[in-house]
């Protein structure tokens, strides 16, 4: 596959973010190219170790891997909630207490709040760090440069394009077809409402999810000019795709049940949803969350805004950092490249959680050519590259999106609740953005 078939972060992003981490008001020790931390970046003598905290099914077995063959570099690993669920929170919690575990999870679009918070470490002079970055996708290690030379601040992990997860066989007995665009969409919704179930949910909370649908609709919720930020939550693609499921809401077609939930997985097991939109590592949630219905599930493409497009949108991806506080960050480092270039661990890691890798080489594994059982033996990767070749490599995150989420997910589980739209709550949580980046002396276009 292709570099150019993924989505890359726009050299603007890159080049602002590292502009408004120094005037942030942090402490300096890391927002300088070679920090104090890359400078002493040395080996620990004797027994070490780590702390891991992150969310991807199955880390526990590639943690395993590495245990046993590094006696002396021992990591334990702790799971917790998708990032934006609570496990930002709790890091930046943890960063405040100086409780922080050596090792964090963290998404392409909120390493930069991290950045601006001084909570990431500068591994770019740790052994191996500097030379690894020909072996990831360009836009990812663009990402977690933060365009400063020399200077690294997580090694990526993986990225998510999105496609359609649909009961191919619940499709079938109904005799509705599978939709390819957003209008056939609305008509399966009322097809399938009729049939007393729901062609999917809305989530309250996961407003990423959301602003992948806005990726796919060409809109921009940020852009910079190089001396201020633009915050556009309001723009006409966003309220295209606001006002779309908005009306998918009022008439019953969708639910509102939390996703990644016991009652989430629930609905799918019993065929209570039908489909989901969702990024490519979604494959394990349903899998693992919906076990009986294993042979019925198929991918398609996201359903298309206009008869005949290709184009798709990205929710997550994800980076390993090694937090502020971390006494080891060299054996920190060192793990973080291994569980993120090795063949071993990046199979596991694909076979047990569904991760897409961010490296060249591991897009190439024999894992991701061939087909799943759970998905009826299709190739379900094969439509996941279509879908990451169908994404403009240009969206731009905010420096403060985990914030921004949270201001979303209020509107949203009002508009949900029947108080207000979702239009209410882009236009809501644009407001408290500005208010965010202002309070924190981010420079903001009038």
């Amino acid at each position: 596959m292709s570099r150019r078939h993924l989505v890359r972060a726009s050299a603007a992003t890159v080049a602002a973010t590292a502009m408004l981490a120094a005037c942030s008001g942090g402490s300096g020790d890391t927002t300088d190219g070679g920090g104090e931390e890359a400078a002493a970046c040395e080996p620990t003598d004797g027994q070490v170790e780590l702390t891991y905290t992150g969310w991807v099914p199955g880390m526990e077995a590639a943690v395993e891997i590495w245990n046993e063959n590094n006696p002396d570099i021992q990591v334990t690993y702790n799971s917790g909630p998708a990032g934006n669920a609570g496990t930002y929170q709790d890091f930046f919690n943890q960063l405040e207490a100086d409780e922080a575990p050596d090792l964090g999870q963290i998404e392409f679009d909120t390493l930069p709040n991290f950045r601006v918070q001084d909570g990431l470490v500068d591994i770019g002079a740790c052994e191996g760090v500097l030379d690894a970055g020909d072996q990831f996708v360009d836009w990812t290690w663009q990402q977690v440069t933060f365009g400063e030379e020399g200077s690294v601040y997580a090694i990526p992990q993986d990225t998510g394009p999105m496609a359609m997860f649909y009961r191919a066989d619940l499709f079938e007995e109904a005799g509705i077809e599978v939709p390819t665009t957003w209008d056939e969409y609305a008509e399966a919704a009322q097809a399938i409402r009729d049939e007393g179930s729901y062609i999917t949910h809305f989530p309250r909370t996961d407003v990423n999810w959301f602003a992948g649908l806005v990726w796919q609709n060409d809109g921009q919720w940020f852009s910079n000019d190089g001396d201020a930020w633009t915050v556009d939550l309001t723009g006409p693609e966003s309220t295209e795709v606001a006002e779309y499921w908005q009306g998918l809401i009022d008439d019953d077609l969708v639910k509102d049940t939390a996703g990644f939930s016991d009652e989430w997985n629930n609905e799918l097991n019993t065929g209570e949803l039908w489909t989901w939109v969702s990024a490519v590592w979604g494959s394990n949630s349903i899998s693992s969350g919906a076990p009986d219905t294993a042979g019925d599930w198929a991918v398609a493409p996201m359903p298309q805004w206009e008869p005949g497009a290709n184009a798709a949108g990205n929710w997550g991806g994800s980076t390993v950092a090694v937090l502020q506080g971390s006494e080891h960050p060299y054996e920190a480092a060192q793990f973080a490249l291994w569980l993120n270039t090795s063949e071993e661990a990046l199979t596991t890691l694909n076979q047990e959680g569904g991760l897409y890798p961010a490296t060249t080489a591991g897009l190439e594994l024999p894992a991701l050519q061939e087909g799943l059982e759970f998905y009826g033996g299709q190739a379900i990767f094969d439509v996941f590259a279509e879908a990451a070749a169908g994404t403009d490599p240009n969206f731009t995150w905010g420096p403060t999106m985990a914030q921004t989420y949270n201001d979303v997910a209020d509107g949203f589980g009002a508009a949900l609740g029947g108080s207000g739209t979702l239009t209410d709550a882009l236009e809501s949580g644009q407001e408290a953005t500005i208010q965010t980046l202002q309070s924190q002396s981010i420079p903001v276009a009038e």
